[in-house]
């Protein structure tokens, strides 16, 4: 999958990117570190601009208390603590210490890491022993596809009413339209994306930005 807006010619993909959205030191150093470490699934890690976009949200939202189904290398995570106040909390959920040591390095870099809190272990797990009324104002969701009906499942009655959740790679680099794509990623994605439309307690929008993003806030 790509982590840049894929549909976008580069050199307007760069032209985006370069108008509010351009890495400074602490993001350029993580991608590239990323693509060094980990060059097979370099494009599991979110877009410059989805990360821009992750912190402007939290910031307009407010977010206090955010969760994150899939952490990679951090760079998503990054992107929402600097969004959350001095006293915010992010709870990352993954399964990955040799990824998620990479992140630790970064946070800590960044003056974040006082505001992530790192759970290793299925994060199906994780969500269940949180709190069952609605407290998360933000959750997103970037793990793996087949799993993201129960991550969903376990978000949305914890959200607190106005909450938003975000998921991604929900285009699944086109293939979700194409007839022919039938391996079991893009199934699960367009199962998911259907489940996503029809449920009524969110309002929904799907985004066109790196993979495709998409928006619900909880009724």
């Amino acid at each position: 999958m790509s982590n840049k807006t894929g549909w976008l010619p580069d050199d307007i993909h760069a032209y985006l990117v370069a108008h509010g959205s351009t890495p400074d030191a602490v993001v350029t150093d993580l991608i590239a570190e990323t693509r060094t470490a980990q060059p097979d699934r370099v494009n599991m890690q979110i877009a410059p601009e989805q990360a821009r976009f992750l912190t402007v949200l939290t910031r307009l939202l407010g977010v206090r208390y955010a969760v994150e189904v899939g952490t990679f290398t951090g760079l998503s995570a990054l992107a929402i603590a600097r969004g959350l106040p001095a006293d915010g909390r992010l709870v990352c959920c993954d399964v990955s210490e040799e990824f998620t040591s990479i992140a630790r390095r970064y946070w800590l870099r960044d003056g974040v890491a006082d505001r992530v809190e790192l759970r290793l272990g299925p994060a199906a797990q994780t969500l269940r022993a949180m709190p069952a009324e609605p407290h998360i104002d933000l959750a997103f969701i970037d793990a793996d596809k087949s799993g993201y009906p129960t991550y969903w499942a376990e978000l949305v009655p914890r959200m607190r009413p106005g909450g938003v959740i975000l998921v991604d790679n929900v285009l699944w680099d086109g293939n979700v339209v194409k007839p022919e794509a039938v391996d079991d990623n893009t199934r699960a994605i367009r199962a998911f994306n259907d489940l996503v439309a029809a449920d009524a307690r969110v309002d929904t929008v799907m985004l066109p930005v790196a993979d495709g993003l998409t928006l619900c806030r909880k009724r």
